[in-house]
């Protein structure tokens, strides 16, 4: 199993920048995959970046050159930087470990006004 705590949503103006985190209960060595999907009001959740153990990152075209996403091993967390935010990037942000499969955190609101 594991547990997962995001932190780092809130509201900003576009333009801005926002950091998420999120902490495993576990060593993220032994997570396959680690990474972050978002889910706006009346739409379906959509990948948003993923990082494998390996370190390999893969990121939704329309995030791609504004989010980066991290590990820190030592401390099992794996962090989503978001800059240029856009009204459109305005969602509730999930982080998601992938073992056999799919562990989720609670989600976090982002909010960008124009």
């Amino acid at each position: 199993q594991v547990q997962l705590l995001e932190s780092g949503g809130g509201l900003v103006q576009a333009g801005g920048s926002l950091r998420l985190s999120c902490a495993a209960s576990r060593s993220i060595f032994s997570i396959n995959a680690m990474g972050w999907y978002r889910q706006a009001p009346g739409k379906q959740r959509e990948l948003v970046a993923t990082i494998t153990r390996g370190g390999s990152t893969n990121y939704a075209n329309s995030v791609k050159g504004r989010f980066t996403i991290s590990r820190d091993n030592a401390k099992d967390t794996v962090y989503l930087q978001m800059n240029s935010l856009k009204p459109e990037d305005t969602a509730v942000y999930y982080c998601y470990a992938f073992v056999n499969y799919n562990y989720w955190g609670q989600g976090t609101q982002v909010t960008v006004s124009s």
